[in-house]
């Protein structure tokens, strides 16, 4: 057969991702920090553009009332229309490589939205300068690393907020306990185990307790240093001899105690950056009515709200005389209509999801931390008629605040263990907890193997693998059944 050049006419179709989808997209995903940066540099460039002002009321109208509360029963939240563009629905795993190369060339390069510079903007120096570690930055990430449960891991993240600069927890654990609907055992077994944490000293509650944690990792917490920092008001007045007696040693013992407390570090966090440290605005309230229903309502004061000056508009446009100067008209126009549309879809779409996100974890809001039932984005997104990428957009960085803390959206998402009895699922998080409390209650003489606590498991109505135990022991940090005898017999 010859091989020869010909022409084919093929019809297809094909996604083009235009600048103003990107832009949609592109809005779902910003913290309301970022979308506010963004806003500010789109009034800038945009003449066309201007911040709504006015009272409440003229905003809630304006919006059509997508800030005011929702109000749903606990059982059943009730339907809602469709966003009028679903743009992760059409495309919703595209990177943002993908964004910035698909489409006619940007009006508006949407692709730097988080930072509000157009393209050919240089890059301010606040943009150049390293962005130092912050304490609360370094602890999550340990927290993070910790192999916690999710009920330890939203204690430890209560715990973070509560750390100053210096590196003390200057919150009372029982006050957090209530607050959460934690037991007041298991907020102070978090506690202890972040008290682990780099640096050395960290979440200590006093200068006492501080030093301690130091001199334990020092191995030199003995019966007489631990008397010297009880008494560090004694140190302080210079009371050696009250001191020597107090510890049981010699002067020379005492003077090499004293020297080893004062090459401690009182303020283990102070080494760390704090100047760009910002308080969590949340985006979403959760209330509770008093008929025991939920209010969920935007916060917003997070909303960047614009509009387009359509007189001005009218204005320029008559009297725009050259052919770049009416493009450039038409360019800002459309820029302002797609943002002014793209916020008010961003709103909607956060609303929705955290609706549906109380509704799923009502048992959260009304008893407690641990009411977590087990819930994952694509049930989210099946509840509300959206793609799961929409929801992961719309729950990265945003906050809601309720009566027991302030939270990411992101938390209340935990995998589920399917029941042996064909009842309702188990939280793999809570079954991640009770693996380890079965270990932590086994007798000397009676290491349980994996198969044992899958039987035990089982028991309590818990279908598990054998191997899914042996991933949850390991990110649980806990050795197997064989290296625990052996540390039993070694006497460890």
């Amino acid at each position: 057969m010859a091989m020869t050049p010909r022409l084919e006419m093929r019809q297809g179709q094909a996604l083009v991702m235009t600048p103003q989808l990107q832009q949609a997209i592109k809005l779902l995903q910003l913290s309301n920090v970022e979308l506010q940066e963004f806003v500010d540099g789109e009034l800038e460039r945009n003449p066309l553009l201007e911040r709504e002002e006015g009272s409440t009321e003229a905003k809630s109208e304006s919006d059509g009332g997508d800030a005011q509360a929702l109000e749903f029963d606990s059982g059943m939240a009730p339907a809602e229309a469709a966003l009028d563009v679903s743009v992760a629905d059409i495309a919703p795993d595209l990177s943002a490589n993908e964004l910035a190369e698909a489409g006619a060339a940007p009006l508006t390069d949407w692709s730097k939205a988080s930072s509000g510079k157009s393209f050919d903007d240089m890059p301010g120096i606040e943009d150049t300068l390293a962005n130092d570690l912050t304490l609360a930055e370094h602890l999550d990430a340990q927290l993070t690393e910790a192999g916690l449960d999710a009920v330890e891991r939203l204690i430890g993240g209560v715990l973070i907020d509560a750390v100053d600069d210096w590196g003390y927890m200057r919150a009372d654990v029982r006050e957090i306990a209530v607050r959460i609907g934690a037991p007041v055992e298991q907020v102070e077994n978090v506690l202890r185990v972040m008290q682990g944490f780099e640096p050395v000293g960290i979440m200590a509650r006093d200068i006492a307790e501080c030093l301690s944690l130091q001199l334990k990792d020092r191995d030199r917490f003995d019966p007489a240093m631990e008397k010297l920092v009880g008494n560090l008001d004694l140190l302080a007045k210079g009371h050696f001899e009250r001191l020597q007696h107090i510890c049981e040693v010699d002067r020379e013992d005492l003077m090499d105690m004293v020297a080893e407390v004062r090459a401690l570090t009182p303020k283990p966090g102070a080494g760390f950056g704090g100047g760009h440290i910002q308080s969590v605005a949340p985006d979403v309230y959760i209330k509770q009515a008093p008929d025991g229903t939920w209010l969920v309502e935007l916060n917003s004061d997070t909303m960047p709200r614009v509009l387009m000056n359509q007189r001005y508009y009218a204005t320029v446009s008559k009297s725009a005389k050259r052919e770049e100067d009416k493009q450039f008209v038409q360019e800002c126009a459309a820029n302002a209509s797609w943002l002014v549309k793209s916020l008010d879809q961003r709103a909607k779409t956060i609303l929705k999801v955290a609706r549906e996100i109380v509704r799923q974890q009502d048992g959260f809001f009304d008893k407690g931390v641990a009411h977590l039932r087990p819930l994952n984005l694509k049930t989210v997104a099946a509840a509300i008629e959206m793609h799961e990428s929409t929801v992961s957009r719309v729950t990265s960085n945003k906050y809601l605040s309720c009566a027991r803390g302030v939270f990411e959206l992101k938390y209340f998402f935990t995998a589920s263990i399917n029941a042996s009895d064909g009842g309702e699922s188990h939280s793999a998080e809570a079954v991640r907890y009770e693996i380890k409390g079965l270990i932590e209650r086994e007798g000397e003489m009676d290491i349980l193997s994996d198969d044992r606590i899958v039987e035990i498991l089982r028991e309590k109505g818990i279908d598990i693998a054998r191997r899914t135990v042996a991933k949850y022991r390991e990110s649980l940090r806990i050795p197997s059944s064989v290296e625990r005898k052996r540390k039993l017999a070694a006497g460890f």
